[in-house]
Formats: C-alpha cells, structure tokens, sequence
C-alpha cells in the first residue's frame, strides 16, 4: 500500500516513514503543503498523512482542494490542535480521521489500517483510459484494444503516472520521485528502461519521448 507523507517537522517525518516502511508500507514523504498537494493530485497514493499545520498550503486547504477534484483517497489528519472546533473543521473539510499529537505509532499504525479496510470495502473505479488504452492500475492490467497485457508494480506506476498526465510532458525527476521514490538508490536510467519495457509490451506507439526532459502519453496514438 502507497501512503504520502506531508509533514514539515522533518525529524517526525522521516521517523514515521521509517516506521511505515517497517509495516510494510511503501511511503513517499514531503515537507510542505505545495509539494504535498501536487503530490496527491498524481492519485499514485492509497493513504494520504497529513499534518494540518504546513509551509504553503495548510492541510485544510488541500484535503478542501482534492475533495473539490473529486479525489477521494482515505485522508488521516494529524495535528497537535487538539480542540473540538479544530477538528470538526478538519473533518468538515474532508479528513477521514484525526490524530492528534503527540501520539504513539501503535495508535497510528491502527488508525490506518483502519482506512485501509475500510477503503477496501468501497468501490471506488480506478480503471484509467487514454490514448486507445485501459489501465486497471490495482489489478496492474492494461488493454491495448486487442489483447490484456500483465504489467510489472514500477510499470504500472509508470503509465499510470503517463496516463493521468496525458498531453503533458512528464519530466524524468517528477517519474523518478513518484515510482522509484525519494530514498531509492535506483538511478535515473531506469526510466529510460521501463519506457523501453511499456513499448514493447503495450505495442502502440502512444509513448513519445521529448529529448533531454521526459515523455508523456500522446492522446492520439494510431492504435489500430
């Protein structure tokens, strides 16, 4: 399961991703509300931890933002505003849930699993379409008009990324972050080799290149 962190105390930050990524979690963490906002926007994350208080945007401000867009990934507010108007504000805006800090990792690490059932008990069409394909990035499936095609956890998230972006030019430090992440030691080559992957499986030619920055999925591809 996918979570983005947005939390600005960068020492809390990097202990509770360590302690997700010990649960099993993959985590991706930011330190500012712009950067988490645009983030979330990707729709790569299952669960979203969000602290209230935030360089930039607050956490109010972006749960009211992803609502608007029709986004409705499990949010976990967490702040050290602990009174009752705080939180029904939060919880107005859009939160799931509230943990207020300070707070211990068995209260968080329950809390999300929490979400996570009860994300799973929801329906919720994640299937994307663009450019003659079919993704079902859960399933990690993808149709090409003719035959269903069985993708890899990184080029799933790759055409996902391409897909939810198409028309765009997704520049290869933005790939790198949201499918390989922040901590990897994986080099910036591998998104040369994964595009490499995505073409010759997908067999269509919706995948352009522009040189020296990224691609990005071209909505017009001859799929026939």
């Amino acid at each position: 399961m996918k979570v983005l962190l947005v939390e600005d105390e960068v020492k809390l930050a990097n202990a509770l991703a360590q302690i997700l990524k010990r649960h099993g979690y993959q985590v991706d963490v930011v330190y500012d509300g712009d950067q988490g906002l645009e983030m979330a926007e990707s729709g790569l994350y299952d669960l979203i931890v969000l602290d209230r208080m935030l360089p930039g945007k607050d956490g109010v401000t972006i749960i009211k933002e992803l609502r608007r867009q029709g986004m409705h990934r499990p949010v976990l507010f967490l702040t050290a505003k602990d009174a009752p108007a705080d939180r029904v504000e939060g919880l107005d805006a859009g939160a799931d849930d509230y943990l207020i800090k300070p707070f211990s990792t068995e209260e968080l690490l329950a809390r999300l699993r929490a979400l996570s059932r009860r994300k799973d008990k929801e329906f919720v069409d994640t299937t994307l379409r663009a450019a003659g394909l079919t993704l079902d990035p859960l399933k990690g499936e993808v149709s090409n008009g003719t035959e269903v095609i069985q993708l890899t956890v990184k080029e799933t998230l790759l055409l996902e990324l391409l897909m939810r972006h198409r028309g765009q030019v997704v520049p290869k430090e933005l790939i790198f972050e949201r499918v390989w992440g922040y901590d990897s030691d994986s080099e910036l080559g591998n998104i040369d080799l994964y595009i490499h992957y995505l073409r010759k499986k997908l067999k269509v030619p919706c995948i352009k290149t522009v040189r020296g920055i990224g691609y990005y999925l071209q909505e017009d591809a001859d799929v026939s």
